[in-house]
């Protein structure tokens, strides 16, 4: 399976860097993963894969559990390597314009609260990583 990560902005603090980075190394047995940081939202608009399934993390999505996370967006088709690419998108400080949270397939919060961009980075791939441990029935997620 192939997950992308698309964001607006650069991760500059070294202690983000290496909780990404572990994370990374964690999933690599999971899903091939990219992270890319763009400029802005329209060079992020314009390297949309066409095929993929493209999910906004934003304050106003919806709520999902980390089970439903992992059925839902990341499927059963994870277990066997198939289905769409699936993109994330992670917006700058000002978050996703309009247009951009109308074109995704579905918008997701990890609460109601406000969290800084550079934050989110490392919660998406906290959850990815649970999905796919959620998925195999392997230990890590409790609850």
């Amino acid at each position: 399976m192939k997950i992308t990560i698309m964001v607006v902005g650069k991760l500059k603090k070294s202690y983000l860097q290496d909780a990404e980075a572990d994370y990374v190394k964690r999933l690599r047995p999971y899903c091939k993963l990219d992270i890319v940081e763009k400029k802005d939202e329209a060079a992020v608009v314009a390297a949309l894969p066409k095929d993929a399934h493209v999910y906004a993390l934003d304050e106003r999505g919806e709520l999902v559990s980390s089970i439903d996370f992992a059925e839902k967006l990341l499927g059963k088709e994870a277990l066997h390597g198939g289905g769409a690419p699936i993109v994330f998108l992670i917006g700058g400080p000002d978050g996703h314009s309009r247009e951009l949270r109308r074109s995704a397939r579905r918008l997701l919060a990890f609460g109601r609260i406000t969290i800084a961009h550079r934050l989110v980075r490392v919660l998406l791939l906290e959850q990815i990583y649970r999905g796919f441990k959620i998925l195999r029935n392997e230990p890590y997620h409790r609850g």
